[in-house]
């Protein structure tokens, strides 16, 4: 009961606080504000999905956090690569 009452109340918190990221990744002023933006909202996806699968009862969803994660850490990655050569020359 205590568990329920508590994942309906985090799923609107993670909601708002994806939207909230969201904007800071349209406004950010330099690029590596919308980066770590960027990573950040891949974070509360993650939860949110793994939140959605708890409330649901659907363990297939924790998969699809897994794929999000991986493909998220290949994204930092990148960018950081991408910054390095840029910040470089």
């Amino acid at each position: 009961m205590v568990e329920n009452l508590i994942t309906y109340f985090a799923l609107p918190v993670t909601a708002i606080s994806i939207l909230l990221i969201f904007i800071r990744l349209v406004k950010g002023p330099s690029l590596e504000d919308r980066i770590v933006s960027l990573d950040l909202l891949s974070i509360f996806g993650i939860g949110f999905i793994a939140l959605y699968s708890i409330v649901s009862n659907e363990s297939t969803f924790i998969d699809v956090g897994i794929i999000l994660a991986l493909l998220a850490f290949i994204g930092t990655v990148a960018f950081a690569y991408f910054i390095e050569r840029k910040f470089k020359k």
